[in-house]
């Protein structure tokens, strides 16, 4: 039996431009995003997205705030220092997902999950005793830590613990001799036996600020 040709198409919506929006970047990046493109995911052309989205930056708007949308935002029913580690770990991870997102999230006009997010995190440290300036301080240095993470995770390309060793080696062989360089010669010797995890990396480095945190908040 033939598949009709009529078959009725699927109602484009200014949620489903933006989810392929968010898929075209993730497969592509921004480099060769279009809006061309994204018609093309959907065999319109390009004039018929503008009856959802604006223009191209209204459109990188909602795709951000979709990134938001996927980070969880601190809850009341747990300590501020539970609630803000989930939420660092959770904002990592869309990251790692979305890499392209990387250096727009506070950039861009920021939409309903943006807000909610960035009002929660607020609460959650002024609620748990904070300041008005020390939460300030507080949510900076931590988006500070999760957007400068996120940026090295791309740009090193340690998918797996191993994989440092494997750049340590290649980058031995590149450089030649470290014997005037004896600690970058101890990298490259022991990174292979001991791997670098990404997560690992974070969440001790995460643990470190809030550590740090908590106690400015006793002594304030």
């Amino acid at each position: 039996m033939t598949r009709s040709t009529n078959a009725p198409r699927t109602p484009l919506s200014r949620t489903r431009v933006l989810q392929a929006a968010v898929a075209l970047a993730d497969a592509a990046g921004l480099e060769a995003f279009s809006m061309r493109g994204l018609a093309q995911q959907f065999g319109v052309v390009p004039m018929a997205l503008y009856k959802h989205v604006a223009n191209k930056d209204d459109l990188l708007d909602g795709m951000v705030d979709s990134v938001f949308s996927e980070i969880e935002s601190p809850s009341a029913d747990l300590d501020w220092r539970s609630a803000m580690r989930r939420r660092a770990i959770s904002a990592r991870e869309a990251l790692k997902r979305h890499n392209w997102a990387i250096g727009l999230m506070e950039s861009r006009h920021p939409g309903p999950a943006s807000l909610r997010n960035h009002n929660a995190v607020m609460g959650c440290l002024r609620e748990a005793g904070f300041s008005f300036e020390m939460a300030i301080h507080a949510y900076s240095v931590q988006d500070a830590y999760i957007y400068g993470f996120a940026l090295q995770e791309q740009d090193l390309g340690f998918e797996r613990p191993e994989s440092a060793g494997e750049a340590a080696r290649r980058r031995a062989e590149r450089i030649g001799a470290l014997d005037d360089y004896p600690y970058l010669a101890e990298v490259v010797t022991r990174l292979p036996e001991s791997g670098y995890d990404n997560a690992l990396e974070f969440a001790w480095g995460l643990d470190l600020i809030l550590d740090g945190l908590d106690r400015l908040r006793r002594v304030a």
